[in-house]
């Protein structure tokens, strides 16, 4: 089969022809082509095509193999993105994992950390109470032994001096800091003890009994709870119960049991507001759960003298005295020091 194109001129009678041969191709340009079909046999077939549509046809072929390139391109690039998207995310999981294991870390070192802030609060509390306990027993025994006040003054800081320290010796350690705090516990209740000796030394011309507890420690009111285990007001289980409670009404006068030196004013757990009296001998007596307060610590004070209010601070049903009476550290039966119990 042959195939030859002519191209004539439908405006023109004259037809001029310029034919272009390619293999068995004849290309006439003029404003139209006529397509024939040369058989081996048969008859010859012709159609005539608008140059203008074979163009358009050229170019919506052209564009739709364009637009089937940049698809072609736009999978290829989108199933890269897919593939780099997972390979991110994966990433990104691995980060968070990660991250979750180090935050998780970090909460349990924190939280060990406040534990170890809770812990030395806790020491420093009780070693700040006990150092006001042994000021205001050395002021006590200063006046005892008739001592001039200038030269041991316990309102003023030791006198101290040294070297400068260099930087690098600041460093804190954790663990050395709690065993310091722990020694010093030690050596403060050891000192405690010859101090608590020293006065009981020198108050040997005084009557065990003016020492003890021999007042009634309020302005009215009746006994409301006994010493030793009870019933716990809050939980319903047995307890023991360290002192004695003397109900009252609000606002009513608290009264020093015997005659001392206030070695502790100011809030306890449980307590609420106490206060804290040594009467030498080994006796001491405290008042909790007062409103208000008119001692401190270092005060002496009388029998029956006014320290306070009644109130229902701490651990309390309601307005109340707790008193307890303490023999060397020993809580004991208040009982027999009152004398309307």
């Amino acid at each position: 089969m042959q195939l030859a194109w002519q191209i004539h001129d439908g405006l023109q009678n004259e037809r001029m022809r310029d034919v272009i041969h390619v293999s068995s191709f004849e290309v006439t340009l003029l404003k139209h082509f006529s397509l024939m079909l040369v058989p081996d046999s048969g008859p010859v077939r012709s159609y005539r095509i608008r140059k203008t549509w074979l163009l358009l046809s050229a170019l919506l072929m052209l564009i739709l193999g364009a637009c089937s390139a940049w698809g072609v391109y736009a999978v290829y690039q989108t199933e890269h993105l897919s593939i780099a998207l997972e390979k991110s995310q994966h990433t990104l999981s691995l980060l968070y994992k990660q991250q979750k294991n180090e935050f998780l870390n970090m909460q349990t070192q924190l939280g060990l950390e406040h534990e170890k802030v809770a812990m030395y609060v806790h020491h420093l509390g009780e070693l700040k109470a006990r150092m006001i306990r042994l000021n205001a027993l050395g002021k006590h025994l200063l006046k005892s032994s008739k001592m001039k006040d200038d030269s041991f003054d316990f309102d003023m800081p030791p006198a101290m001096g040294g070297p400068p320290i260099a930087a690098s010796d600041l460093t804190v350690n954790p663990v050395g800091l709690g065993q310091k705090m722990v020694s010093m516990n030690t050596q403060i209740t050891h000192l405690d003890a010859q101090l608590e000796a020293i006065d009981m030394f020198l108050q040997g011309d005084r009557e065990e009994k003016i020492a003890k507890p021999h007042a009634w420690p309020t302005k009215g009111g009746w006994l409301s709870s006994h010493f030793g285990m009870r019933d716990d007001p809050f939980t319903g289980r047995l307890a023991m119960h360290k002192g004695v409670d003397i109900a009252n009404h609000f606002g009513a006068a608290v009264l020093s049991a015997s005659r001392g030196v206030v070695i502790f004013a100011g809030k306890m757990r449980g307590y609420g507001y106490l206060i804290e009296i040594d009467h030498g001998y080994g006796y001491r007596t405290r008042y909790a759960h007062m409103s208000s307060a008119v001692v401190k610590v270092g005060d002496l004070v009388e029998d029956a003298q006014l320290i306070g209010r009644i109130g229902s601070v701490g651990r309390s049903t309601g307005p109340h005295l707790h008193f307890e009476v303490l023999r060397f550290g020993k809580a004991i039966n208040p009982q027999p020091f009152l004398p309307h119990a």
